[in-house]
């Protein structure tokens, strides 16, 4: 494993990163934009799910807010793998990163399992929202949240 983290520390963008300090603050705010792309398309459609606004129809923006979601995380995970290999070995060791990670995987997953489910596609479609509808999108919140809040946590506990 050391050696894998090593190698990912030495690769051409970890030492651009390194060496510019403007470089390092462009790819960190784009993780930051990235982040807030997917927050500010998960966290809507999560509270329309849950019941919040009644008039916007799902159909119209679930769709939509999932694609951008779907953005957001591949922007922040292109982003976040840069800002990773810049010291590999330690955020691999730190708490709030592993945290972060966890999170970012059940998210994505809950996400993944949730639009595959004929309810989801009923919602999408105008029918209700079903209890497993709703149970997803909270659990949505809560990891998503989560997981900003362990990203930010991550630089108090490196050093």
């Amino acid at each position: 494993m050391e050696e894998a983290l090593t190698w990912i520390g030495a690769l051409p963008v970890a030492g651009a990163i390194r060496r510019s300090a403007v470089l390092y603050i462009f790819v960190n705010a784009a993780h930051i934009l990235s982040i807030g792309i997917i927050v500010g398309s998960i966290l809507p459609l999560d509270l329309r799910l849950l019941g919040f606004f009644p008039d916007v129809p799902v159909g119209v923006i679930g769709p939509y807010l999932s694609r951008a979601a779907a953005i957001g995380i591949a922007s922040a995970m292109a982003t976040g793998l840069c800002l990773f290999s810049v010291r590999p070995v330690e955020y691999a060791g730190n708490p709030a990163f592993l945290t972060k990670m966890t999170l970012l995987a059940i998210g994505v997953l809950n996400a993944v399992l949730l639009h595959m489910t004929p309810q989801w596609r009923d919602a999408v479609k105008g029918g209700p929202l079903s209890l497993s509808v709703r149970v997803s999108a909270l659990l949505s919140m809560s990891i998503w949240t989560g997981a900003v809040l362990s990203g930010r946590w991550i630089g108090f506990l490196s050093e």
